[in-house]
């Protein structure tokens, strides 16, 4: 039995739009998860470095709790299924709960609107058809939880980090700053490991409290904790687009890599469709899943489940 974690859940939305922004304002990228795992399979360096950050964000936090994550209760099939599904779903739709439902919705993006609601449609449907019943939950747990405050420490420093980056490439040249790959790539690392943490300190990284929110207000086993995740999450990274995002040239050089207009088809509605029934089939995302791996690594428990479904992840986004 589980308790919602209103305070956790909306202060760690607020954190993970922090190393969203960051990356947006120091590379120029969105912070895409399922982006990233699917460049990194084909060996992108900026890729790698973001999902190496997740992965070692989940790490560090294993280590601080001292116990991996929750063991799936769940086939291995469904698993691999659920993986594969996300996999293929997210590089169909181009993007997941982060890309979409963060980044997109601060955006103000009609493609990230109409996948954030496809997916949650049919994340929502698929929960309801499967047999089973999850656990009710229990009353609210109004406190940081007993590693909120190591979790908010470590997130402000690497922030602190992530800032002096910026300090001192505030002003670049008219034509914007020489690209430094070398700084882009600790970028990369850093955003995803602080993303861990808060995702951590959020409590959404644990695949069966995702599930019971899926599972509806009307059922005993409901946990709000991902509203209020989103309502930290998106008010924050709304102000931050719209009202600190700079002069559009990364920090740190390249080009300034944000979606504009293209249109809502097909693709993005079949693949934000595939993605909500693997989410649903399983309770995570790319993002959990590379912080539960990191977890799981650090105390050698839960590694083989989450290896699987980040294999069927892998495997979807290549036969997309």
């Amino acid at each position: 039995m589980s308790s919602p974690t209103p305070v956790q859940s909306f202060i760690g939305g607020i954190g993970l739009s922090l190393p969203v922004h960051a990356l947006l304002l120091l590379n120029g990228n969105v912070f895409g998860i399922s982006g990233f795992v699917h460049r990194a399979v084909l060996g992108g360096k900026e890729s790698i470095c973001a999902v190496l950050g997740l992965i070692l964000g989940g790490a560090y936090v294993g280590l601080l709790e001292g116990h991996g994550p929750a063991p799936f209760q769940l086939g291995v099939g469904r698993v691999a299924l659920a993986g594969f599904f996300v996999g293929l779903g997210s590089k169909l739709s181009n993007g997941c709960t982060s890309g979409h439902m963060i980044c997109g919705l601060s955006r103000f993006s009609l493609r990230s609107l109409v996948a954030t609601i496809t997916f949650f449609i049919t994340g929502v449907i698929t929960v309801q058809l499967l047999p089973g019943e999850l656990p009710p939950t229990s009353y609210m747990d109004w406190s940081l939880g007993p590693y909120g405050k190591a979790l908010l420490g470590s997130q402000l420093a690497v922030s602190a980090l992530l800032c002096s980056f910026a300090t001192r490439n505030w002003s670049p040249p008219k034509n914007g700053p020489e690209p430094r790959p070398n700084s882009r790539l600790l970028v990369f690392l850093a955003t995803g490991f602080e993303f861990a943490l808060a995702l951590r300190f959020s409590n959404l990284s644990e695949s069966e409290r995702v599930l019971s929110f899926l599972d509806l207000p009307f059922r005993p086993s409901f946990d709000p904790s991902l509203a209020f995740l989103a309502a930290g999450a998106l008010p924050t990274s709304i102000i931050l687009y719209h009202f600190f995002r700079g002069s559009e040239k990364p920090l740190l050089g390249e080009r300034w890599s944000i979606p504009q207009g293209a249109p809502v088809d097909v693709r993005l509605i079949g693949g934000a469709a595939l993605f909500g029934i693997g989410w649903g089939l399983a309770g995570i995302c790319p993002g959990p899943g590379l912080v539960n791996l990191g977890r799981a690594l650090t105390n050698g428990s839960g590694i083989v489940p989450v290896a699987i479904w980040l294999a069927g992840v892998a495997i979807g986004g290549l036969l997309a």
